[in-house]
């Protein structure tokens, strides 16, 4: 049915998809009220956990995709706006869409302490259609890895495989989530915590670092919530667990004049959430880079 939809979606209104996926998500959440936004469970500790740097509470992690361009055109200020309130982030590139990376911008990212990363290859919905199309497509996407000097990647919509991704020249992979109502491909991994991957025919294994804050599109656009406080609600479960809080906010999607457009919401509501944390988790919590999230856990759980 996935293959099926993203066959059509080309010939579907974009207002008429948004209508289709506002009703599906609404019927869900009825249905889903025992496992969304928390799922009991997900809060259990690996075996192996030792805990995060310098005994912090929790992990903080910020990452955003870009899907074009409109979302190219406000890296800059969005990077901009999360260093002024002491954030670091990361932001992952389509590299076959309708922008152009820049090594100009790669480089002013990384300049700034920030991070870059793949997002899929050309954003169509086929990449895990099957093991020929991946596996001509995988070879592309090393070829940007080496190219950018990048080490994470992210499927386009959260499709996974995690034994197929192996086959990418990363150190982690950020494609799963622990609970979500949107995502075509259903299957959460079920843990707010990094975990290992094995693998597979000699390659190296590879760090998952699941999302475990809803996106931005889901509440903002198809729920049409008006402040974060699904996020902070689920941020204080998660910093009470010591879990790893990790947000994925698209630029395309963030209007940084602070209105509300379509298939926009206010910067405010993503700065909010951010002096939030900031001002009540003080000290508290471990903000870095996904390449750092994946160096640490290697070396302290899986080395």
């Amino acid at each position: 049915m996935r293959h099926f939809f993203y066959l059509i979606k080309p010939y579907i209104p974009r207002s008429l998809q948004i209508y289709l996926r506002r009703k599906l998500i609404k019927r869900r959440l009825n249905k889903s009220k025992n496992v969304w936004p928390i799922l009991p469970g997900s809060e259990i500790k690996p075996l192996n956990w030792r805990g995060w740097p310098q005994n912090k509470k929790f992990a903080f992690v910020l990452t955003h995709d870009i899907e074009h361009q409109r979302g190219y055109d406000r890296v800059k200020e969005l990077l901009r706006l999360e260093k002024e309130l002491g954030f670091v982030s990361s932001f992952y590139f389509v590299p076959e869409r309708d922008y152009r990376v820049e090594k100009e911008l790669l480089q002013f990212i990384r300049a700034n302490g920030f991070e870059a990363g793949i997002h899929g290859l050309n954003h169509d919905g086929k990449l895990f259609r099957d093991r020929d199309t991946f596996q001509k497509r995988a070879i592309k996407i090393n070829d940007y890895i080496k190219e950018w000097g990048v080490t994470g990647f992210r499927a386009p919509a959260m499709h996974h495989n995690l034994d197929w991704i192996g086959e990418l020249n990363i150190k982690y992979d950020l494609s799963t989530f622990d609970s979500d109502l949107s995502q075509p491909q259903p299957d959460g991994v079920g843990t707010i915590f990094p975990f290992w991957v094995n693998g597979k025919n000699g390659r190296p294994g590879y760090v998952e670092i699941p999302y475990t804050l809803d996106q931005d599109f889901t509440l903002f656009i198809l729920m049409e919530e008006q402040s974060p406080k699904i996020w902070i609600d689920k941020l204080n479960w998660i910093a009470e667990k010591g879990g790893l809080a990790l947000v994925d906010v698209h630029p395309d999607y963030t209007n940084l004049n602070n209105e509300n457009k379509k298939e926009e919401f206010p910067i405010d509501i993503y700065l909010d959430f951010l002096k939030y944390v900031k001002e009540h988790y003080a000290g508290e919590y471990w903000n870095d880079i996904p390449r750092n999230i994946a160096d640490y856990y290697k070396k302290k759980m899986v080395s």
